[in-house]
């Protein structure tokens, strides 16, 4: 394939998961007009997010590893047409005065969106030589910055004429997707032995979706008293349990969805890590709008808008650090990003009443996140994995970005909750500045660029690769 090809290539990639990344970014607007149709109160509109998330945890492994089975085109093509099906099943919803509809489409919005990313990344490891690989996940990666700056001014716009309209904007974009990945994708198998890991899914299904449940019914207001009730830890037991079944069915998988192997490599323990605390770091910003209304007394609107600083670091800084990781390598990149998020985070729990430093924060921390999210993990994981382990690999980071997400919304704002105004929402953001300290003496274990740019072997079916020391 050659740079004219792959650049199309990657041009279908691109649409594909700035249509998923949108949804994400304009679905906030929609919610006080759903909230009204059906008269739902904040628990119930919570659903609206959680149905999607739930779905998507589950998607993110099952359809990395159904495109080893049924090749990258296939699946790909499967993801985007299960999130148009979605998004039509949730503007069907309006008038009909069925919550339970909204919630279906919004679950199947989210199983599709599940695989979108960690299979585009899949295919830039299988189509794109090493060298270019962190500049296109970079370019990929920046599509997340770019949603959350172009989002509220289409959903802004779309909402004029109903908000059955910010999702049936995906049906037009997906019809585009699905034409030209028909076209452009490869469409080889990569898995030759062995069937599908149907226990090993069952059991990661479980123990992501209790894990999920229970940490969303978590109130931070009362964390130890909410942690102990019957809404919250039978679900957290349930998941314990869930990943000890998982763990031992794995050990003994042909095509294993959560490869246990994986884990015996150190590159990828510290990938693992490093991306859930990336995850972690990205649910802290849920709270800087807040922090901005009862720390600079501004409106809750501008307190949103505070958050642009955030997103704009990120959309610059996304494909920098993709051009970067194929120059300097990751652990250079990496250490730098998780340096400046610490400084950042730590900068604004000192001096969160300057509107001026709060501004100079959130471009740290929208820097130091954009060496983590997206590309830089991303690119340790081709690195170190065969074609056969790439998708499952790819999955894992976005199950582990999630997770960290999951925790982190349930710390940071237990943490803020524990103190009245600026106070626990300071002491939260100082929490996650040392915890990404911590990320930085680990981030420094991982290997240099020389070391990183021996290829993976692969010992046999069944086996897990190990990478040259």
């Amino acid at each position: 394939m050659d740079d004219k090809q792959r650049n199309r290539l990657l041009g279908v990639l691109f649409v594909g998961v700035l249509m998923g990344a949108l949804d994400i970014a304009i679905v906030g607007p929609a919610l006080p007009a759903i909230r009204s149709e059906f008269g739902l109160d904040t628990r119930a509109t919570s659903w609206v997010f959680s149905a999607y998330v739930l779905a998507n945890l589950i998607g993110t492994p099952l359809m990395a590893k159904l495109s080893d089975f049924f090749g990258r085109r296939a699946i790909y093509i499967l993801d985007v047409v299960l999130f148009a099906a979605g998004s039509l099943v949730v503007a069907f919803s309006h008038g009909s005065g069925a919550f339970w509809l909204l919630l279906l489409g919004r679950a199947v919005q989210g199983l599709g969106a599940g695989g979108i990313f960690p299979v585009a990344s899949s295919v830039i490891g299988d189509t794109f030589p090493p060298e270019k690989r962190g500049g296109a996940l970079g370019l990929i990666g920046a599509v997340f910055g770019l949603a959350f700056i172009i989002g509220p001014i289409i959903g802004g716009v779309l909402l004029m004429f109903g908000w059955q309209w910010l999702f049936l904007i995906n049906l037009p974009i997906a019809v585009v997707v699905v034409a030209l990945a028909w076209r452009l994708l490869p469409h080889h198998r990569v898995a030759d032995a062995g069937g599908f890991d149907w226990a090993g899914m069952t059991a990661l299904a479980a123990a992501l979706g209790a894990l999920a449940y229970g940490l969303g019914a978590i109130d931070t207001s009362s964390f130890w008293a909410s942690l102990t009730s019957r809404d919250v830890w039978p679900w957290l037991l349930v998941s314990v349990v869930a990943w000890l079944v998982l763990v031992r069915v794995e050990r003994n998988a042909a095509n294993p969805v959560f490869p246990i192997a994986l884990f015996g490599r150190r590159q990828l323990r510290l990938g693992f890590l490093l991306t859930a605390g990336a995850g972690l770091g990205e649910a802290s910003l849920v709270f800087m709008p807040t922090l901005a209304v009862v720390s600079l007394g501004v409106s809750a609107s501008a307190g949103s808008y505070l958050l642009m600083p955030v997103v704009v670091a990120m959309s610059v800084g996304s494909p920098l650090a993709g051009r970067l990781l194929d120059k300097l390598g990751s652990r250079t990149v990496i250490v730098a990003g998780v340096a400046v998020l610490a400084v950042g985070m730590v900068l604004l729990s000192q001096t969160s009443s300057s509107l001026a430093m709060f501004i100079v924060s959130g471009l740290l921390i929208g820097l130091g996140l954009s060496a983590l999210l997206g590309a830089p993990v991303r690119y340790v994981t081709l690195n170190e994995t065969t074609p056969a382990e790439r998708s499952a690999a790819q999955g894992l980071v976005t199950t582990f970005t999630s997770t960290g997400q999951l925790l982190g919304s349930a710390v940071v704002g237990a943490v803020a909750a524990s103190a009245t105004g600026a106070a626990g929402y300071d002491t939260a953001f100082a929490l996650v500045g040392v915890l990404s300290a911590a990320l930085v003496v680990a981030a420094l274990f991982l290997k240099s660029r020389d070391a990183e740019a021996r290829p993976v072997q692969s010992h046999g079916p069944g086996e897990a690769g190990v990478a040259h020391a």
